[in-house]
């Protein structure tokens, strides 16, 4: 079957808080929109690894508090399908603060990073420790 990828599954709804995984001074942030999403009607919606969302600093430095940025999700609790058929989970829900175009803020990347959301983003693999 070449060609064919796993379906994305989307684990975190609008309102989930992911622990901040990078050197910025973020330590908890909640998601408040996905990014490019064409959702359904009253569905709420929801991002996967690889996704970029809009979310809010909950805790952290007091810089950081309370801003709205941009992050890239690397890590999900809820499991999700390979290309190649397997199933994959992690222990918690993690995120990356990044800009716009998908650039890292923080120097160091802490755990380990999902190959889907290191494939989608170059700066993120560069800078994790471990891709799994």
């Amino acid at each position: 079957m070449l060609g064919v990828a796993g379906k994305q599954c989307r684990g975190l709804p609008v309102g989930a808080r992911l622990q901040c995984i990078d050197n910025t001074g973020a330590k908890i942030v909640e998601i408040v929109m996905v990014l490019k999403y064409h959702g359904t009607h009253r569905r709420y919606p929801t991002a996967g690894i690889g996704d970029m969302v809009l979310v809010t600093v909950k805790k952290g430095t007091p810089e950081m508090r309370r801003q709205l940025v941009q992050a890239v999700i690397v890590r999900q609790r809820r499991p999700f399908r390979r290309a190649d058929g397997t199933m994959m989970s992690f222990e918690d829900n993690a995120a990356v603060i990044t800009t716009p175009t998908g650039e890292t803020k923080g120097s160091d990347i802490k755990g380990p990073v999902a190959r889907e959301a290191a494939e989608r983003y170059p700066r993120i693999a560069a800078n994790a420790s471990t891709i799994v």
